[in-house]
């Protein structure tokens, strides 16, 4: 078999461009609003912080998540038959499973970040130096790699010789797996482990840093400190949410009691509009970028004016 057929999420002409428009501004947004963070970030002094430096490299994951998938999503909505080639179909499903395990594992070293800060402020500096924060951040690249090496060499291993009409809108190992003509015990077992093994480890990360975290501000006297500690959480905690959330949903839940188009709709959801949220929600919602894009914003129309002028 030299490629595979994507069906995409509909067959409806008038929903399909519909959804393309969406999909499109969608992935605009996500795009400029990620890479306004980056810049962002890497511009302003005061940014230059161990979290707002795991906040610029989710955003790098936000960006490369995306990217595997919609520029070939918004191509079938387009083309009466969108066909992708097999090594294709392997580059999108690595390139997908390395950006979302990356930012599985940015997200567990984001919830550690906060644990340091709030358990122990005193010892932020040493905890969390540059060196440490350059171990985790090779972690999560190795980690990413990692996985999407054991999908990719799984999808190698599978055997095709019959229908190549993949029920998907990106070449999923899920449907695939559903159309090989060979023995899947090997395969599916070595994406289980490798997958769960992320997900399982940094969801305990996370879960014991934030109840680590929730100990310490029911500890605390002061109710303008307490409303500070859970104002520095509440973004994290909210990316955290629905990263995870439908994460569970795809890869927890029974198969039984879902079907392809709910799976379908849930894998646009983390895959599409998640990373176009999290820059929404971490500049909505902290003060710090809030100050530091005003001051950006200023600073670009002072210069402005003094062209003019």
């Amino acid at each position: 078999m030299t490629g595979f057929i994507l069906l995409g999420l509909t067959n409806d002409p008038v929903l399909r461009i519909i959804l393309f428009m969406i999909i499109l501004c969608i992935y605009l947004v996500t795009i400029c609003g990620n890479l306004s963070t980056i810049i962002l970030i890497r511009i302003s002094s005061q940014l230059h912080h161990p979290m707002y430096f795991f906040l610029s490299h989710l955003a790098i994951a936000d960006v490369g998540y995306s990217s595997s998938v919609t520029p070939n999503m918004l191509v079938n909505f387009l083309v009466e038959k969108n066909t992708i080639s097999y090594p294709g179909c392997a580059i999108q499903l690595g390139s997908a499973v390395f950006f979302g395990s990356t930012e599985c594992i940015l997200l567990s070293a984001m919830a550690y970040d906060r644990f340091i800060a709030i358990c122990s402020p005193l010892l932020y500096s040493t905890k969390m130096s540059t060196q440490i924060c350059v171990q985790l951040f090779i972690v999560a690249y190795i980690g990413g790699f990692f996985d999407a090496s054991s999908f990719t060499i799984s999808f190698y291993f599978l055997l095709f010789c019959g229908p190549n009409r993949v029920n998907h809108f990106f070449c999923d190992f899920t449907p695939l797996v559903e159309l090989s003509c060979s023995d899947i015990s090997i395969p599916a077992v070595v994406t289980s482990f490798t997958a769960g093994s992320i997900i399982v480890v940094t969801a305990v990360v996370i879960a014991v840093s934030y109840i680590y975290i929730l100990i310490t501000i029911l500890k605390m006297h002061s109710t303008e400190g307490c409303h500070k500690a859970f104002s520095t959480c509440t973004s994290h905690l909210i990316a955290v949410t629905l990263f995870y959330g439908t994460i569970t949903f795809i890869y927890v839940m029974p198969k039984s009691s879902y079907s392809t188009d709910q799976n379908k709709v849930v894998s646009v959801f983390y895959m599409v509009v998640i990373p176009m949220l999290n820059p929404l929600i971490y500049s909505l919602r902290n003060n710090e970028i809030k100050g530091a894009l005003k001051r950006a914003w200023q600073k670009n129309t002072f210069l402005v004016k003094s062209v003019v002028l």
